[in-house]
């Protein structure tokens, strides 16, 4: 059966503008007149309003509301909870900070319902790109695997076809019923990211296709490493805070994901983040150890 009906799932954490803009994208889409579509926001704990200024321009929202401690992964499954007890024939994971091109969903159900009609339901992934360059921002990944390395490396779009993958950025991206029924929820020991990673990996592992949809379907900017612990400018210290605080790599579910998905080369990717954290201070010690005065 084709999909008609369409849950699209985002939850928002006082970033007001920017779920305003990114749902005025969503509700302009054109070639959807077949599709209801029923939207899911969860406010979590929002100090900016961000819940009263959707009620008031786009009362069809149905807002969750969330205590300010779910991240990223917790709004989503709360919104996905509240979906799946509807069954609807599709779900659609959707930042709030990505802007759509006007035929975005129009172009993710139609390749949703080539892979149905073929029997073989598939995760579509929509791919972003960058408002100021327009360089590839979010979309799927290819595991790469070579002796003691694994890698993800993005997968660019094709213009006009499919392109299989292995996962994605949960950006834009259509979950067909038949996948959910499988699947269920994002995994709830993820609280801010790895949960759309690790979906799309379950999918490929219970036998279901993921594909990246042709060309792109909006706009997002990449989220900026200033500040967090991949920034070289920061002190160890900050940047451990960081590596460790429930936007890092908190190190219980860093180890759940590489357990889960790196196979034998686990252990050496769940200590790496630490490793590289730590190893710059460590040397630079070492260094003034061993230094003249």
């Amino acid at each position: 059966m084709p999909i008609h009906r369409v849950a699209v799932l985002i939850t928002s954490f006082n970033r007001r503008e920017l779920t305003l803009n990114s749902l005025a994208s969503l509700f302009r889409q054109r070639g959807v007149e077949d599709i209801q579509l029923t939207v899911f926001l969860v406010d979590d704990g929002c100090t900016d309003a961000t819940g009263d200024a959707v009620r008031a321009r786009f009362p069809q929202v149905r807002i969750l509301q969330g205590d300010g401690t779910l991240y990223w992964n917790g709004g989503m499954r709360l919104a996905f909870e509240a979906a799946l007890k509807e069954a609807f024939d599709a779900y659609v994971l959707f930042n709030d900070d990505t802007l759509l091109d006007d035929d975005a969903l129009a172009r993710m159900v139609t390749c949703a319902n080539t892979c149905l009609a073929a029997g073989k339901p598939a995760i579509v992934v929509g791919t972003t790109r960058s408002p100021l360059a327009g360089e590839r921002t979010y979309g799927g990944f290819t595991t790469l695997q070579r002796g003691f390395t694994m890698r993800f490396e993005q997968v660019p779009p094709h213009p006009s076809e499919l392109v299989a993958c292995d996962t994605m950025n949960g950006n834009f991206t259509l979950i067909p019923a038949q996948v959910a029924a499988v699947l269920g929820n994002i995994e709830e020991r993820f609280r801010h990211q790895f949960g759309d990673l690790d979906y799309g990996l379950r999918a490929k592992r219970a036998g279901f296709d993921v594909i990246v949809a042709p060309g792109f379907v909006g706009e997002c900017s990449t989220n900026p490493n200033a500040g967090t612990w991949r920034d070289p400018e920061s002190s160890v210290v900050h940047r451990w805070k960081n590596l460790v605080s429930p936007k890092g790599v908190p190190m219980k579910e860093w180890w759940l994901f590489t357990r889960r998905h790196y196979g034998w080369r686990w252990l050496h990717y769940a200590l790496s983040p630490y490793i590289k954290t730590l190893a710059p201070s460590l040397f630079s010690t070492r260094a003034k150890r061993h230094s003249g005065p």
